[in-house]
This record gives structure tokens, C-alpha cells and sequence, in this order.
């Protein structure tokens, strides 16, 4: 009988709460799978719960929220032969966008039922774990600013790249992939393990988190009219292809600039020591359920 761990982000609220149970005794039966619930109370309680499964010789580990959370439950669970499912609850939902994993609970659990896993990638900026992406440009200060607002969805976050866009100066970085340097004004510069953002907005169309690689994107300084085409492009996910991104492959790319002063991992702002960021990836570092 499988052991299956569900870490929920109480965010969700509770009558959502409810309605999770009843999809869990339906499509994890109690005949087939031993299915215990813990609910996230605190920063870091994910990957606290996670390691303990681990140890515990859980076999699957649900993280039921948004990409945040996820992260966080991922973190302990790298390296080890527990794999992490996902049941999409958050605004963007962009690592299960990417990996195709239904919004849909119902189809979402119906997948962890099924248990087919792969070894994916992941990254890391300086010492923060990555599934889908890390910058240091303009999405950085966005997830700055996004963090200490109250509210919450794509609306607010397109406020909030309006609002900022007429003050933010880019920066001039200097960069190094794969010992390859190059120095580079960018508006954007994003590393990519997974293919966006969220919402279907594509950083990096081509990006695969099974291909042992991180795609470097780098958006130049751009004009506010600009961004209406970039929106475009990257829902359409030809953005690579655009006169307003320089695309890179790499697996360590070194970012540094005397300005540097924000840090962005998978769409949450952590705190920058210093003004260089080192990303780079590790291969099949952890397994997770696909379709």
C-alpha cells in the first residue's frame, strides 16, 4: 500500500478544504493508499514536512497551493526517491502549466493514482531552489512589490507592472555562461528551468526541466508600448523568436552588476547577500508526477 502524504497551503480555505477530502477518498481510496493531510503553519514548514516524509518512507508527497509552496515542500525532497505530485491551487500555477498537470483537482489526483514519475531538473540561485524560473531583473522588484501587497491574481500584478514600469531603471549586467562572458543592459534577465512565469505567460517557450539545461532570457530595455507585443509573445510562446529577447542555454551562468540588489525564485522575492547571483542546475534532482 502506497503512502501518500498531502500538504495543503491554508490559503485555500477551508470549504475548498472539504471539498479536497471528498476528492481524496474518491480517488485515493483507503484500500489502496495509506493518505495522510497536513496543512502548511508556518515559513519553511513545507520542507520540514517534506524531509520528515522522506524519512518516514513516504513514496508520494501532494503539494496542493501555488508555486511558493511547492518550492518550499520540493526543498526537502530533492535528492531523494520521494516524489512530489501537484494539485494547482495557486494564482499562476506556472510549474504545473508547464508540466501540463491539470487546474482540475479531481484530474490532478487522478494523475497521483496513476504514479508516473520522472526525474526532473531543478536550479539554484546562489543557495534558493528553483523549479520554474529565478531572476534579477524587473520581476524581481515585481515579486518585491507583489509581496507585500494584500491582494492577489493577475490583475494585481499587471497593476503593479504599471504602476513600477516608468520608475524602474535597467541595469547593466555582467554575465558569464558557461564561462562565456558578455556584458548586457537587460530589463528582464531570467533564468528559466520550466517555460514561464504563470498564466500561460512564457519566458522561455523552448524550456524543458528534463533537459539538463537552464535557458537564459534576457529582455532589453524596452519602451512602455513595448510591453503589449511582449504580452503577446509570450502568451503566444514565440517571445525567443523576438527582436525583444536574446535567448542562451547554459548550465552555470554567473550575473553580476554594482546595482544588483533584488532576487526573485520561482516568483517570490528572498533576500540578496552581496551583488552577484550564481545560477546552475541539477540534473534529475527530483521526481515528480507527470500525465
Amino acid at each position: 500500500m502506497k503512502k501518500i502524504l498531502i500538504i495543503i497551503n491554508r490559503k485555500a480555505g477551508t470549504d475548498r478544504e472539504k471539498r479536497m477530502e471528498q476528492h481524496v477518498q474518491r480517488y485515493l481510496p483507503e484500500n489502496q493508499f495509506e493518505v495522510n493531510t497536513r496543512h502548511l503553519e508556518y515559513l519553511g514548514h513545507g520542507a520540514d514536512l517534506a524531509r520528515e516524509a522522506v524519512r518516514d518512507g513516504v513514496h508520494v508527497v501532494v503539494a496542493v497551493g501555488g508555486d511558493g509552496s511547492i518550492n518550499e515542500i520540493a526543498q526537502g525532497l530533492v535528492g531523494g526517491s520521494t516524489a512530489l505530485a501537484i494539485v494547482p491551487r495557486g494564482s499562476g500555477n506556472g510549474l504545473a502549466r508547464a508540466l501540463k498537470i491539470p487546474l482540475d483537482v479531481p484530474k490532478a489526483l487522478q494523475l497521483v493514482a496513476a504514479n508516473k514519475q520522472l526525474p526532473m531538473d531543478v536550479g539554484y540561485a546562489n543557495e534558493y531552489l528553483f523549479l520554474s524560473n529565478a531572476g534579477v531583473g524587473f520581476d524581481a522588484l515585481i515579486a518585491d512589490r507583489f509581496r507585500h501587497s494584500k491582494k492577489r491574481g493577475l490583475v494585481n500584478y499587471a497593476r503593479l507592472i504599471l504602476s513600477y514600469f516608468r520608475r524602474y531603471r535597467p541595469e547593466a549586467y555582467d554575465m558569464q555562461i558557461d564561462g562565456s562572458a558578455q556584458k548586457t543592459p537587460a530589463f528582464l534577465l531570467t533564468v528559466a528551468n520550466g517555460n514561464q512565469f504563470g498564466y500561460e505567460f512564457k519566458i522561455a517557450p523552448p524550456a524543458n526541466v528534463f533537459d539538463g539545461v537552464l535557458d537564459v532570457c534576457i529582455v532589453k530595455p524596452v519602451r512602455f508600448w513595448d510591453l503589449l507585443p511582449i504580452s503577446i509573445r509570450s502568451l503566444a510562446g514565440n517571445i525567443h523568436k523576438s527582436r525583444y529577447m536574446q535567448h542562451e542555454r547554459g548550465k552555470e551562468i554567473v550575473v553580476s552588476s554594482p546595482g544588483l540588489d533584488s532576487l526573485q525564485v520561482d516568483g517570490d522575492a528572498v533576500e540578496l547577500k552581496g551583488r552577484e547571483v550564481r545560477f546552475h542546475v541539477v540534473p534529475a534532482a527530483l521526481r515528480i508526477i507527470v500525465p
